[in-house]
Order: C-alpha cells, then structure tokens, then sequence
C-alpha cells in the first residue's frame, strides 16, 4: 500500500510549477510470531505421551517408595519414609544384591560401550563405498535390530548351549579334533557377562553403525581431495579428516550406548529364567527391579531401585549434554 504526500506550495514571487509529490512505501503489519504456538500444538501429543507413559509412572515411584508395599498383601501401605533407600545402601541383605548389579552393570558398560562404538564405527567407514549391492551389504549388517531381543537370546541360547549340541561347543568340538569337550558358557560365571556381552552387541552394532554412516556422509568429499593432494595417508586422513568430521555424532553414539546399556534385562531375564545363565555374574539394576517387585513381592523396594536407577540415567544424560554442547555451540 503506498501513500501520496503533496509538496509544499513555492514561495510567493516565483513561478509556481506543477505540484511535486513524494512517494512512501506505506509501513507493513509485522504478522505476529505464532512459531512459538505451533510448535507447542505439534508437541503436545509427545508431551502428553511422555507424562502419562513417562512422568505419571515415575512419579507413582517415587511415592510407593517410601511406604512398605507388598504385592497381593491385605496390610494397608505403611509409611517408610526414606527407609527403603537407607536399606538399599546399609542391610546386606538388600545392598548385596544391588550393589552387584550396579557393578555388573559398569562392567556391561566399560566392555560394551568402546568395542560397541568401535565396531559400529569400522564397519560404518567399510560400507561407506560406492560399491554395486552396497545396499544391501548394508541392510544384512542392520538386519539384528530389528530382531526383537527376547528372539536373539533364545537364539544365543542354542549357540552357547552347555551340551555337545550347542553350536559353538560342536564348533570348537570340530576344529580342535575332538579334544574340546562340552563347556557351559552361560553358567559359568566368568564367561557368563561376556556371552551377555557379545550377544548384546552382535544385536546392537547395527543401530549405531547406521548414526555413524549418516555421519561419515556429512563429511564433504573436497576433504578427502585435498588431503590427497596434500599426500596424506589413510591413516592420517581417519585422523584428521574423518574423526573431526563425525567427532559430535561418535560423542552422542557412544553417551547413547552407555546409557542403554544400563537398561539391559531382556536378554538377562531369558537367559536366566530359560537358559542356565549365572544370575550373580550376569544381574543386572533392571532385572533387580522387576525380580524385587513380582518375585518377592516388594513393590516399595523396587521402587527405590527404580527412582536411584533414574537418577543414574539423568547424571549420564546431564554429562552427554555438556560433552557435546561445545559441537552445537560452534555452529553457525
């Protein structure tokens, strides 16, 4: 919209000329910012899921955990107070077990998360190729993701199986000429964490190999040109080019894999209940929880173990933002 101004009428004494007018582009309406309210609308679904799957579980925890609360019992709840927290940490009868799966839970993840991401990570630069059928070398190496976990125990369980029938004792059987009898590799308690172990990642490599790839292809290949005009090597390029390139997406996979990897029991849960697994070596804080709650009937001590499991998640997730807020914090 435009708006016509007349010019002031010239002096007395001169020529009058024809009126001279100026033009002023009219101001536009700044249109209000509902970025804002749109993006609340098209997040409340999610939030809404989040609360009632998430915040309302949660916080019905936190509560059943400081009264006595039994399963099936017709007593009322009993206030506790911190009392369940205090016997988690201080009655060996409670603490024993609990402690012993928060280390065999650092232990699944010392182990887990730097052979986990390093794996993901070679085969994320092998498939990384212009290669004819590259697609579905791709989908084979992805293709235990999308297996249910409680599918891939029972078939590790076959592999690992203590008889001579086991795949992996008949292996060895056949290559060593028969002088390898049959071993149990599931209760035995110093192989029975590392079977957990290799199947956990076997199952979970493809997830992350698939971050790190989107990664590697972020890189732009003028990288690659001029640090072969430069005459790098491979290993100076890795170095130097590919790490850099994907340093934010390697931090994040392997926060990710430490944080899931706390949250480890179906294959644990299987395995014990189904085949023989070495349940002092292998426990873990999940399957602790659930064994606490419907097998011994103590819904206010499983509480705690979840509210104290929580609060590990949060301080891994807390130390994940600040390790890559740098990365973010550089982009333009």
């Amino acid at each position: 919209m435009m708006t016509v101004e007349t010019a002031p009428a010239a002096p007395s004494g001169r020529e009058a000329g024809p009126p001279v007018t100026s033009v002023k582009p009219a101001r536009a309406r700044r249109p209000r910012n509902r970025d804002g309210l749109h993006g609340l609308l098209m997040s409340t679904p999610a939030v809404a899921g989040l609360v009632a799957f998430v915040g309302v579980p949660f916080g019905y925890a936190v509560v059943l955990s400081f009264y006595n609360v039994r399963l099936g019992s017709p007593l009322a709840p009993r206030f506790f107070g911190l009392e369940q927290y205090r016997r988690l940490f201080t009655d060996p009868d409670l603490s024993g077990p609990f402690l012993r799966a928060l280390l065999n839970n650092l232990t699944f993840a010392v182990v887990v998360v730097p052979l986990q991401t390093g794996l993901a990570l070679a085969l994320a630069i092998l498939l990384n190729r212009k290669l004819k059928a590259i697609g579905l070398f791709r989908s084979l190496f992805f293709m235990p993701v999308v297996f249910p976990m409680t599918l891939v125990a029972v078939i590790w369980r076959l592999i690992l199986a203590r008889s001579d029938q086991g795949l992996l004792n008949s292996a060895l059987h056949t290559v060593s000429f028969g002088n390898w009898g049959a071993f149990d590799w599931l209760g035995d308690s110093a192989t029975a964490m590392a079977s957990v172990i290799v199947l956990s990642v076997w199952q979970g490599v493809g997830f992350q190999m698939v971050i790190l790839l989107a990664g590697l292809q972020q890189i732009p290949d003028e990288l690659y040109e001029a640090a072969e005009l430069d005459r790098a090597t491979p290993w100076q390029q890795f170095r130097h080019v590919t790490l850099p390139g994907i340093r934010g997406t390697l931090v994040f996979v392997a926060m990710l894999t430490s944080v899931l990897s706390f949250r480890v029991f179906d294959q644990v849960y299987v395995l014990i209940h189904g085949g023989g697994l070495d349940e002092d070596a292998t426990r873990t804080v999940m399957y602790q929880a659930v064994t606490t709650a419907f097998d011994q009937n103590n819904i206010g001590q499983a509480s705690a173990i979840t509210v104290v499991f929580f609060l590990i998640v949060v301080a891994l997730t807390l130390i994940q933002r600040r390790v890559v807020r740098p990365d973010n914090d550089n982009e333009v």
